[in-house]
């Protein structure tokens, strides 16, 4: 009986549904300069790593940027929205950062990385330094580092 038992579960087992593997696909609008081309590169990038990007170019991206609380030191080259999520992530930001804050959701209003770094993605050349990526919260409170790497 235990056999006949044992062999049943294993069975049903089988037939349950397996739990999704697959990273969620995020669904994502990137602002950028409309000259800007290592944008559509991090959005190459980003479309690589399972998003879908739907790249808006605008003459209007520091004022895009200033609304959603990036501050103007702290600005990158593109602003992204991640539909779904409250956060704003500004810069050449990589795609395991851009995971970390979507799974922690942590009471932030975003995240940047300043500038644009040699070798960061969608940007030529090979990476020289540690990317500093910072955490901004609205209402002034000073940026903190929310990853290295």
């Amino acid at each position: 009986m235990q056999r006949r038992t044992f062999l049943l579960g294993s069975a049903a087992a089988l037939l349950l549904p397996l739990p999704a593997v697959a990273e969620a696909n995020y669904r994502a609008t990137l602002y950028k300069n409309p000259q800007c081309r290592c944008c559509e590169g991090y959005a190459d990038y980003l479309r690589k790593n399972g998003f879908t990007v739907d790249v808006k170019p605008t003459n209007d991206l520091s004022e895009i940027s200033r609304k959603a609380g990036v501050p103007e030191s702290l600005e990158g080259c593109h602003t992204m929205f991640v539909e779904g999520y409250p956060y704003v992530i500004d810069g050449h930001v990589p795609v395991e950062v851009v995971r970390k804050l979507l799974s922690e959701k942590p009471a932030i209003a975003g995240i940047t990385l300043p500038g644009m770094p040699t070798g960061s993605p969608g940007m030529f050349g090979k990476k020289t330094e540690k990317f500093v990526i910072y955490a901004f919260r609205n209402g002034g409170a000073d940026p903190t580092v929310y990853a290295t790497i």
